[in-house]
């Protein structure tokens, strides 16, 4: 019964920054590990980042690690992604999921509710 709907995605140049949108409508998402995934043309689905139940816990990809930052708002109804310092490869199209746990899994097994996602492209 949770629903998830992505937003901020778009063209931005390398170098540029971008916020991604996790929004849960009606729920909050306090009580749910919400991951973000990315999948790229030709490539398989890559874990970028999550953020556990009451933060305990939060993972970053060795490729995006320093340049995003996963946080939840005050109201815990939305989770960000701010991407920054952007690059080429960093283009593919970016899910939030969610999971019922405690802890971070950063691969996509295991989450039970995903939105459809939004396109991220870097280039000049």
């Amino acid at each position: 019964q949770l629903q998830l709907v992505e937003s901020g995605g778009g063209l931005v140049q390398p170098g540029g920054s971008l916020q991604l949108s996790c929004a849960a409508s009606g729920f909050t998402l306090e009580h749910y590990v919400i991951g973000w995934f990315r999948q790229a043309p030709g490539k398989e689905r890559e874990g970028v980042s999550c953020i556990s139940r009451s933060d305990v816990s939060i993972y970053y990809s060795d490729s995006v690690k320093g340049r995003f930052t996963i946080s939840r708002d005050s109201a815990k109804t939305t989770v960000y992604l701010q991407m920054k310092s952007l690059k080429p490869e960093d283009t593919a199209v970016y899910f939030c999921a969610a999971r019922v746990g405690r802890l971070c899994q950063s691969t996509p097994s295991g989450y039970v509710y995903w939105g459809k996602g939004t396109q991220v492209t870097v280039s000049s």
